[in-house]
């Protein structure tokens, strides 16, 4: 870990409430509002989330699965993930969130209107506001996190 923890203290509770109180409590709660009032399906969200996940190697996030009404994305999801081009294990608007997770995270000067022009076909617009939100929170946070070392002791609470 890049940031010294005491004995005793949970690392994420001491870096995100601690440390930075003023900081911290409102990311945290932002964080939180992604997963408490997502109006977006489990496939698209874990698609979009997974993507962002593995192009930040936050450790925690690569093992975490949202989890809604007792229901989980299957076992081979993130590797379906990873193929989002081929896989035919999604369909438009899951494959098009893996799609605008990895563009957003690594070419979000390249979002033209082609793509723009299919996402509009699929999703509305609060829902592209949301992903976008959504997608934000897990760029920011996940790479905070693995940045400052502590995604390996990472626990998000139950919903």
């Amino acid at each position: 870990m890049i940031i010294d923890i005491p004995d005793g203290k949970d690392p994420i509770g001491y870096v995100w409430g601690e440390l930075v109180p003023g900081i911290g409590t409102a990311a945290s709660n932002y964080s939180l509002a992604v997963y408490s009032h997502t109006t977006l399906g489990l496939r698209e969200f874990e698609a979009a989330r997974l993507r962002i996940a593995q192009i930040n190697g936050c450790v925690f996030c690569l093992d975490w699965r949202t989890e809604r009404d007792g229901q989980k994305v299957e076992d081979t999801f993130a590797d379906a993930v990873t193929q989002w081009r081929t896989t035919d294990a999604f369909d438009d608007r899951t494959r098009l969130a893996a799609e605008y997770a990895e563009r957003y995270a690594l070419d979000h000067h390249g979002l033209d209107e082609e793509f723009w022009s299919r996402m509009t076909t699929h999703y509305s617009q609060a829902e592209i506001v949301e992903l976008s939100m959504s997608i934000g929170s897990w760029l920011a946070f996940g790479r905070l996190n693995h940045v400052l070392g502590i995604d390996a002791v990472c626990v998000v609470p139950k919903f």
